[in-house]
């Protein structure tokens, strides 16, 4: 560039950025309007879709729970910047690691992602040959005892990083398996009651040979403390769902535990290219996941409890009555720790089976969504239902819309 076409240029550049400012602005200005206007859009109504009262569960073909307002902000402010995937992970790592009374943690995409990418830790450490030849396991420990009666589904995503799954039911047969290629003990919190082995002996298993424990907790954030219980347990690692009983986003969770195994489970996690490259979490993501848990570490849980109890009371009062109607109120012990009602009938006064009455409350407007519809746990036929997922006032309406359907069907 000739020197008097350099000087025209550094004349011009004020207005030249002043046009670029301007068009940026006019950019972000109408990206605003546009945000502005589709926030009345009906979405649901538009794409067809059925919206329902949930008096059923957190379980993923529910969508799980709904987030509270706090955590939404937090979506929508963390869309506004750019930041450093590493750096949000590392930050708010940090903050549920304290939280939790854990070494270290990060936001993996679900629970699921969290058995993975634990997993994967253990097996790999921080050799980075190994993190990209997974899910190869030459030269790596790669068996995961369990107890064969935690094999409920869940189990099958630690296979994903190549791992094999021994089954074992007493403490003499976890002896004999444990051998040179065992790298992990893995526990399911949910079926704690069903297995012969309890916590402090599967700890002290993995303490005696040297190996690493993990447990997943995925729907059991009540009551609160389990947040903290089973890293203050010894448990190496501990993998949780972030969208159900927290409330946060259906697609994140979280694996905290021993810091060197965190570290070692987020080489194989983006941004990196390990095995669990597609486990993506957004910053949006990862930043409402740190909302929703503080916000499940601060709350009345007494409150919370009073008002469910309240809201389970409108909808026994007004079925309690009917002829040949039975109702139980039962707290699960260790998943989805909530009250739940078990209705039952007369099958002989009641001519509706469980079944019916769950397809009628799904089929109604609004359409309701609870559990069971046939013999559950050796019980009548019947159906079960809970409350910690209706908004404030449907409890008045799954107890009107129940009941309605046990008179249509008495005789």
């Amino acid at each position: 560039m000739k020197r008097r076409d350099l000087i025209k240029f550094l004349s011009a550049a004020p207005l030249a950025g002043g046009m670029i400012g301007t068009g940026l602005t006019t950019q972000t200005a109408v990206a605003g309007e546009t945000l502005a206007a589709s926030a009345g859009r009906d979405l649901f109504k538009e794409l067809g879709l059925k919206t329902f009262i949930n008096a059923s569960c957190v379980c993923t073909s529910l969508t799980a729970s709904l987030m509270p307002p706090e955590v939404t902000q937090a979506i929508v402010k963390g869309a506004e910047e750019f930041v450093l995937l590493n750096d949000v992970l590392d930050k708010v790592g940090e903050k549920i690691a304290e939280l939790c009374h854990a070494e270290a943690a990060t936001v993996t995409a679900g629970c699921w992602s969290a058995l993975v990418q634990g997993l994967a830790g253990v097996m790999t450490g921080m050799d980075r040959k190994k993190v990209m030849q997974l899910p190869n396991v030459d030269g790596m420990r790669y068996e995961v005892i369990l107890q064969k009666s935690h094999a409920n589904g869940y189990h099958q995503a630690l296979t994903n990083t190549g791992a094999k799954l021994i089954l074992v039911e007493t403490l003499e047969e976890v002896e004999a398996a444990i051998n040179e290629k065992t790298a992990m003990l893995w526990f399911l919190n949910r079926e704690l009651n069903k297995g012969k082995l309890n916590y402090e002996q599967w700890l002290a298993l993995g303490k005696k040979h040297n190996i690493p424990t993990m447990i997943d907790i995925a729907s059991d954030a009540h009551p609160v403390d389990n947040l903290w219980k089973f890293n203050d347990m010894g448990f190496d690692l501990v993998a949780i769902s972030g969208g159900k009983a927290m409330r946060g986003p259906q697609s994140a969770g979280i694996l905290m535990g021993k810091k060197d195994l965190i570290a070692a489970a987020r080489l194989s996690a983006p941004p990196n290219s390990g095995i669990c490259r597609g486990h993506k979490v957004n910053k949006e993501e990862i930043l409402a996941m740190y909302v929703a848990l503080e916000r499940h570490i601060k709350m009345d849980h007494e409150k919370e409890w009073k008002m469910w109890e309240t809201s389970m009371a409108v909808i026994v009062n007004s079925i309690k009555g009917i002829n040949g109607v039975e109702t139980e109120v039962f707290i699960p012990e260790i998943a989805n720790n909530t009250p739940t009602l078990h209705l039952s009938w007369d099958s002989n006064k009641i001519k509706m089976t469980g079944k019916q009455l769950k397809e009628r409350l799904w089929n109604g407007n609004p359409g309701i969504e609870v559990m069971g519809g046939g013999t559950m746990g050796g019980k009548k036929d019947g159906i079960e239902l809970s409350v910690w997922q209706l908004k404030p006032g449907q409890e008045k309406i799954v107890a009107g819309r129940v009941k309605e359907e046990l008179m249509k069907a008495s005789v």
